[in-house]
This record gives C-alpha cells, sequence and structure tokens, in this order.
C-alpha cells in the first residue's frame, strides 16, 4: 500500500491528537485522580500510535506505546499520576511534536527518543508501583471493556427484559481485537455485519458512531438478541481475522439489573399488542423521544477544506461581485422589467454568497489559544512562579490570514506577562497577593473589530524605570521625560531594541523588546494599548480587523485616478487653508486640533498629473494614524465609503511602495489600496 498518499491526512489529525494530549495532560495535572481524563489521553495515545505505525513512524509509534503502557495503569488504577510522571509524559509529547515536525519538513521523523522510552518504562515497572502490590502490567481486555460497558437505559432494558421473558436469547458479547490490529474499525464493521444477519443489537458500548471512526480500544461490548445460538455466533465472528478474543453471558432478569442505569427519567411503558404472544410495542416516554422527525441525532458535520481552495473561491467571489454591479448598471440603463428583476435577484443571491464565504474564511481564536497553557505551565515551572492561565472568548472568530499571524505576538506577550510581569510567590505573598499569579487571555468582538487582551495581577509597569533606560538610550530627554503621560512612558517599551531586563533568560531579556509585536499588529492595521497600576498589574491590549480580505474603504481620487484608503486607519475627513500650513525643517506641516502633524501630497508621491497639492487656497485632507502618530494626505475628492475585495499584486508588484494591494470597481476600473503605514515611517 502506498501511504504517502495520506500523508497529509496523518499530518493534520496528528496535529490535532497532539493538541488533545497536550491539552488533556495539563489538566489531568489539576485533577490527578480524573480517570475520565486518563480515557481520553489513551483513546488519543492509541489512535496516534496506530496512524503512526500504518505509516511507517517507528519512533513515533513506540514512544506512544510505552506512553499508552504507562496510562493502561493509570486508568486502571494501578498507577497515580505524579510530578516525574507528569515531567516525562511533557517530554515525551515535545518528543512527538519534533518528530511531526521533521516528518512535515519533508524528513523521516526518526529521533532518538531512547531517553524518553527508558522514563516511561522506568515508570511501568512494578517496583515504581505506588501501591507496592508489584501488579503485572498485563491489563485484563475483558475488565477494560466491563469499564466501556456504561450500562443500558431504561428503554434498552425493557427491550431486553421482554426478549428474556419471551425465552429469546440475550447476549452480553465483549468482542476483543489483537494488540497488533492495524484496520479495528474495519474488524468491528465486520463483526457488526454478523450480529445484524442473525439477531438485532441493542446497545453498543462504545457506541456505533465511536466504533466507525476507530474511537475505541481494543474491545467492544454489545446487548444483543438473536435466536442463533452461541457457538454458531462464535464461530461465525471467530473467522473474521485479527479477532483475539470473544466473550459470551447469556442474560437473565437478574444480571440485566445489575447492568440497568439509574435515572430519573419515567420507565418505559411496554403493552403487548395483543394476548397472542406476537411482538410487543415499547413505547418512549415523551422526553425521551427524538427531537427530529426522522429519530436520528443532530450532528455537526465537518470537512477539511485546504486553504488554497478559499483563496480561490474569494477571488472568484470577488470577480463575480465585480461582475454584479456592472449589471446593476447596465440594468439602471435599459430599464427593462425583466432584466431588472433578474438582476434585484442575483444581487440576493449573492449578498447571501458574500456572506457564507467570508464565514468559511473565519476560525475560532482557539486555534492559537489552546497552545498556550502548557507553554505557561513550562515558563512558570521554569521560573520557579505558581500561575494560572484564565481563557474567555477563545469562540471568537477572525479572518484565518489574522489569526495566523498573531501567534508570535501573543507568545511573546504571555512569556513577558510570566518573566517580568509576575512576582516570586514570596513577594506576592508580602504584599499581601495569593500566592499564585493570575493572567487572563481574553477575546472578543467590538464593531468591524477584535480585541485580545493579556491581563496580570502583577507588580504593574515601573515608569521611572522605563525612564531611566530610555534616557540611557537616548529615546527621550531628561528635560522631557517629566511631562510624558502615563500611555505615552508605556508605549517605550515599544521602542526597537529596548528592554528593562537586567538579565538574559531562556524567555526574555535578549535585547527584542516588544518592538516585534508592535510591528507585526500594526502590520496587521490593528494597534496596541498599554495600561498598568504599579503594584496591580498591566494589560496589553491588541485591536485588530476582524478580516483582512474583505475591508472597508474610502474611496478617493487624484485626478482620474482612484484609491482606497483603509477605513480602520482613518481619523477624520477635512479641509485646510492655505495659510494653516507651516514649514517645519522644510517640510511641510498644519496645525491640527492643538498639535502640529505632517502633511504628505500624494499626488506628488505617487506621480499623478494635475494633481491637487498644498499650493491651493483650500486643501481636501484625510487626516490618518498610526499608533499615535498622525499626518494628513492631500487629495482630490472624496468618492465615498465602500466594501472592497482586497486583491495581491502578485510577486511581481509586491514591493510597491506604499501599496498593500488592489481592488476591482463596479466599472471595472482597477484601484490601488493605500499602506498608510508605510507613509508614516
Amino acid at each position: 500500500m502506498d501511504v504517502n498518499q495520506y500523508l497529509a491526512l496523518f499530518i493534520d489529525e496528528s496535529r490535532d491528537h497532539l493538541q488533545s494530549l497536550n491539552e488533556n495532560v495539563l489538566a489531568l495535572e489539576g485533577s490527578p485522580e480524573d480517570i475520565e481524563i486518563v480515557q481520553h489521553i489513551f483513546r488519543s495515545a492509541h489512535t496516534l500510535k496506530g496512524m503512526s505505525a500504518t505509516m511507517g513512524f517507528e519512533d513515533l509509534a513506540s514512544l506512544t506505546h510505552d506512553m499508552e503502557n504507562v496510562l493502561d495503569l493509570v486508568r486502571n488504577r494501578k498507577l497515580k499520576m505524579d510530578p516525574f510522571i507528569f515531567d516525562s509524559f511533557f517530554k515525551s509529547l515535545d518528543a512527538l511534536e519534533s518528530m511531526l515536525e521533521d516528518i512535515i519538513l519533508g524528513g523521516t521523523g526518526k529521533a532518538d527518543v531512547s531517553g524518553n522510552i527508558k522514563s516511561l518504562k522506568i515508570i511501568a515497572a512494578d517496583d515504581y508501583r505506588q501501591d507496592g502490590k508489584g501488579a503485572s502490567a498485563e491489563i485484563s481486555e475483558r475488565s477494560i471493556a466491563d469499564r466501556q460497558g456504561a450500562g443500558l437505559d431504561q428503554y434498552q432494558h425493557a427491550i431486553l427484559r421482554q426478549a428474556v421473558q419471551e425465552g429469546k436469547p440475550a447476549f452480553r458479547i465483549t468482542v476483543s481485537v489483537r494488540e497488533d490490529c492495524v484496520l479495528k474499525a474495519a474488524r468491528a464493521y465486520m463483526v457488526f455485519c454478523v450480529f445484524e444477519y442473525n439477531g438485532e443489537v441493542i446497545q453498543s458500548s462504545p457506541s456505533v458512531e465511536e466504533i466507525e471512526q476507530d474511537r475505541f480500544d481494543r474491545a467492544f461490548t454489545v446487548f444483543y438478541v438473536s435466536q442463533t445460538s452461541q457457538e454458531e455466533l462464535n464461530k461465525q465472528i471467530s473467522v473474521i481475522s485479527e479477532i483475539e478474543r470473544v466473550d459470551f453471558t447469556l442474560l437473565d432478569q437478574d444480571k440485566l439489573d445489575e447492568w440497568i442505569k439509574p435515572t430519573a427519567n419515567p420507565a418505559p411503558v411496554v403493552s403487548p399488542e395483543n394476548s397472542a404472544g406476537d411482538k410487543e410495542k415499547v413505547s418512549l416516554p415523551e422526553a425521551r423521544k427524538p427531537s427530529n422527525p426522522e429519530g436520528t441525532p443532530s450532528v455537526t458535520r465537518t470537512i477539511r477544506v485546504d486553504t488554497g481552495r478559499l483563496d480561490t473561491l474569494m477571488n472568484l467571489f470577488s470577480e463575480l461581485l465585480i461582475d454584479r454591479v456592472r449589471l446593476e448598471q447596465l440594468a439602471s440603463e435599459i430599464r427593462k422589467s425583466e432584466l431588472t428583476e433578474t438582476v434585484e435577484h442575483m444581487a440576493r443571491v449573492s449578498s447571501d454568497l458574500q456572506n457564507i464565504v467570508l464565514k468559511l474564511r473565519m476560525v475560532q481564536v482557539d486555534t492559537v489559544f489552546n497552545r498556550f497553557p502548557r507553554m505557561i505551565r513550562d515558563a512558570a515551572k521554569s521560573l520557579d512562579k505558581k500561575v494560572e492561565l484564565i481563557i474567555t472568548g477563545a469562540e471568537t472568530e477572525l479572518d484565518r490570514t489574522v489569526v495566523e499571524e498573531i501567534g508570535d505576538p501573543l507568545v511573546h506577550l504571555l512569556r513577558n506577562a510570566v518573566d517580568h510581569g509576575l512576582e516570586p510567590a514570596a513577594d506576592r505573598l508580602a504584599a499581601g497577593k495569593p500566592e499564585a499569579g493570575t493572567i487572563h487571555l481574553r477575546a472578543y468582538h467590538s464593531g468591524n473589530h477584535v480585541f485580545i487582551e493579556i491581563e496580570e495581577d502583577g507588580r504593574g509597569i515601573n515608569r521611572e524605570g522605563i525612564l531611566k533606560k530610555a534616557i540611557q538610550n537616548g529615546l527621550v530627554t531628561p528635560e522631557l521625560a517629566p511631562r510624558m503621560t502615563d500611555e505615552e512612558v508605556y508605549m517605550l517599551l515599544f521602542a526597537a531594541g529596548f528592554s528593562t531586563a537586567e538579565k538574559i533568560s531562556d524567555l526574555s531579556g535578549r535585547g527584542v523588546g516588544l518592538d516585534v509585536v508592535k510591528t507585526k499588529i500594526e502590520s496587521l492595521g490593528g494597534r496596541v494599548q498599554v495600561e498598568s497600576g504599579w503594584g496591580r498589574g498591566s494589560k496589553f491590549t491588541l485591536q485588530l480587523p476582524l478580516t483582512l480580505s474583505i475591508i472597508t474603504a474610502m474611496m478617493i481620487g487624484l485626478k482620474a485616478e482612484k484609491y482606497a484608503i483603509p477605513l480602520s486607519s482613518i481619523v477624520e475627513t477635512t479641509a485646510i487653508r492655505k495659510d494653516q500650513l507651516r514649514t517645519v525643517h522644510g517640510n511641510r506641516m498644519f496645525e491640527y486640533r492643538d498639535s502640529v502633524i505632517p502633511l504628505i501630497p500624494l499626488g506628488r508621491l505617487f506621480d499623478v498629473p494635475g494633481a491637487a497639492d498644498e499650493a491651493a487656497e483650500e486643501t481636501q485632507m484625510v487626516i490618518i494614524r498610526k499608533g499615535d502618530k498622525l499626518a494628513g494626505l492631500v487629495v482630490d475628492e472624496f468618492i465615498g465609503q465602500q466594501e472592497i475585495v482586497l486583491k495581491s499584486l502578485g510577486n511581481y508588484l509586491a514591493r510597491s511602495y506604499a501599496v498593500s494591494g488592489a481592488t476591482i470597481l463596479g466599472d471595472g476600473q482597477a484601484a490601488l489600496i493605500m499602506d498608510t503605514n508605510a507613509l508614516m515611517k
């Protein structure tokens, strides 16, 4: 079998399983007695092992196999989790992620995991057991299956009870597959074919859906009614390859009662259709009936889609949008009712399509947030601090392009929060604070923007310490420093190369500062704000555009040419008189709201013949903002505000100055989209 065709699927699913493993091991560290979490971890490790073995990645499979052995002992209460086990698991997960990255980059996924495996084998050894009994690592498949068999609800119990009363054989059957079985779901499907041919499956544990998706261990259990003898059923199942064992339990009334689940719902009503021994009808109580007429569960089905296809879909939709506007113009000129009605219908349909296309590009920020609990745990441990990370708003949606870009800035801010923001436990206790510091990571919508906040209850930002360092670096003068507002002082943290760290660590203090955060966020059309109180902590707020694919822009004219300015960077539009202009060090400036800001003549900048300049008696102006800086753009006319589809200029024109892309207008004319951040460098 050529497994290369499944490589992309293997990578995607392995990423999901590794993320699940990290999250659940972290959760288990907080609740080490929760066997349900252990079961989740075991299933992910088991699935990852099977996938890796199938694809031929032996080191991945070996490491997950030894993790599985330890988890088997834990979930059967023969081993208790302790700090050494957790550390070993996290190190093993790091090794698995490194091997997966090697596979993604075209490697073989081989790595020296002997140290990880040795640690896991020590943990699984008899003399490590905390119960001191030296129990064997071999776990009975029957006991595993017993725990998987969750029991019968009253409806299922009523059916089996009626079958037993009528003298029909009812069984509880546990089927175990071999440990080296690769296609477990396929073998289970063949077993269910035997069951369905010979009788009726009343209940399955795990569920049929979970078994079909390979989400079960080596065994599954069914409650079953059949007229076929136990010997014949066993014979038919045993011929299926890779079936290790089939265990039958013939059910009577007492054994049935052992398996019924306690429930607050009323018992189902069993009423015979007649007294002649015909099949009886079991009616489900109202509270338990399916909500849909077909009786099938309501589930959300998803598929993986290559992001390149979404980009193509967006480009095709933008072409459709252009044609729609052109058709609307033609319909208004021709004035035929049939054409007008058709175009109006097309406009309504394309509007719905636009909403769907935009939603397809939106992803929840939890795709980024879910990696941070593990990162905070490791950072806190390396700094010997106690930290609690509280995440809210992880379901907030952003354009996938924005989500892909914000990961590194958030990592930088969170590491600084742990390293610089939160005090050591002794200092916190001395200040009357809880021993464990708290970091809040929040996301929420507001208008056409998404805000992400990182807030901690640490020592806060030392204003005087920042000013002292800034004066040393020549960023501010000693005379200016006392007059600066707190916000202006805090923004000095984002100056290139600025750092207040007194020593270099693996987390921070290498002179990089927070300038990389500010640069990245502003390149996305966003802003960074800082609030702090000495002794009370700090809050960093990132303001980000909801999407980068369709933006709201102000259309302006420079003679015959049209340009788009993103609305998120515009403060206001205005007009200034010639007598308001000033010349400062050879640069044209003008007074604006008690300050003096630079003037940028766009016509001259983009070499547009005959475009307006500052020599006119009155000049049309667009005031733009980049962070805390303002500037005025000289324009000929304001065309209006509209939503535009951002299209790339391609590699050939990618480095065009002060241009971030282009859009096509309804009349077919192209308009360049300005990069206002570049204009204000």
